[in-house]
């Protein structure tokens, strides 16, 4: 199955609709050279880019779209609500004022960015999330960086009549932060798993089984890395403003790795790169 993946392949979502299984982050991309390198990800054929509020950059990694010579429905657009707007106000003007910034009539996902605000903050921003995908501002609906306890209470909310459904949850997945637990729970519900720091913000390349799978294949261990996410089904979403790494990070599809290679990339290890919100107890 895995093999058969194309740039174009698409997994389909709770709500209905289809997310490329391959993304373009725009993590900390400076405004300035924001919309030159997302149209060059267009042009590479990436038809997914994952943008957020807390991010400052909506506004020109919309305007590529156009820039590229796509439709806006050519392209599934990310953004997310920041942890300084989690409630239900605070939430519906995040994402009124994201549209605006976008100069778009939806996004294709609104995720509430991470689990800040308490339990009223952030079922409050699910109420705001939902009665949005309602108003046809976003197609679909999920969460970023929330631990199985806050999953637990949000699907709590839902089944009670809150309404919506995880659509996706995202969070910094790779070999050493492989999340077992959080993916199983996901995954049974058939929430699609989206992976940012998919390259370990390349703080790993000269890993021994990097390089030794690197060598097997001919390829990069960015390559290695981003095949790994793919095969075990998550979305990855590699970010550069590199014209050779985009379409380097793109050029994934014309190998696999084999049952092998995937055991020598599993770890029991918890490292993260970044943030890790999903430890939080409030």
């Amino acid at each position: 199955m895995a093999a058969k993946l194309t740039l174009q392949s698409t997994q389909k979502l709770l709500s209905g609709y289809q997310i490329p299984v391959l993304g373009y982050g725009v993590y900390q991309t400076p405004t300035d050279v924001a919309e030159e390198v997302t149209v060059e990800a267009l042009k590479l054929g990436y038809r997914h880019i994952d943008s957020a509020a807390a991010y400052k950059n909506e506004k020109e990694v919309s305007a590529a779209i156009g820039k590229a010579g796509l439709a806006r429905s050519d392209v599934f657009l990310t953004t997310k609500i920041p942890p300084g707007a989690m409630g239900y106000e605070a939430s519906k003007q995040s994402i009124d004022e994201s549209l605006n910034k976008a100069s778009t009539d939806y996004f294709d996902l609104i995720l509430i960015h991470a689990p800040y605000g308490g339990k009223e903050g952030r079922l409050g921003s699910w109420r705001a999330l939902v009665e949005a995908q309602k108003a046809g501002k976003t197609r679909s609906i999920g969460v970023s960086n929330y631990g199985i306890h806050h999953l637990e209470e949000l699907e709590g909310y839902i089944k009670s009549g809150g309404g919506g459904s995880i659509d996706v949850g995202q969070y910094e997945l790779h070999p050493w932060l492989g999340r077992a637990d959080l993916v199983s729970w996901l995954k049974k519900r058939g929430v699609v798993v989206e992976a940012y720091c998919p390259l370990v913000r390349n703080q790993r390349s000269d890993e021994p089984v990097l390089q030794e799978l690197s060598k097997k294949h001919g390829k990069t261990p960015a390559q290695v890395l981003i095949r790994w996410s793919l095969q075990k089904g998550f979305v990855p979403l590699p970010k550069s403003v590199t014209p050779s790494r985009i379409k380097e990070n793109a050029e994934v599809f014309d190998f696999e790795l084999d049952e092998g290679d995937m055991a020598k990339l599993t770890t029991d290890k918890y490292e993260p790169c970044a943030w890790d919100p999903t430890v939080m107890q409030d």
